[in-house]
């Protein structure tokens, strides 16, 4: 997506379930789950992460992350026809 000639990157709040050294199974909300390297951040089984292009780029509170996710559950349900 283009907006006045910059792109936009877009970052997604997710819940850690498993942690394998640099990789880690998350879930980003309704039981979808991916593995992402967290290699950049010192995250634990049960924090929230912000994840861009496949890495863990920072760590969040439960409670920003949860209101992220909700805001985004939001906007696409707003799509949806």
């Amino acid at each position: 997506m283009c907006l006045f000639g910059f792109v936009m990157c877009l970052a997604i709040p997710a819940f850690i379930v498993s942690v394998e050294g640099n990789c880690a199974n998350v879930d980003f909300g309704q039981g979808v789950l991916r593995r992402v390297n967290v290699s950049l951040v010192n995250a634990k089984v049960g924090e929230y992460v912000i994840v861009h292009a496949g890495y863990a780029i920072q760590i969040v509170k439960e409670e920003e992350a949860k209101e992220t996710l909700k805001i985004w559950k939001n906007v696409l349900e707003a799509g949806q026809p």
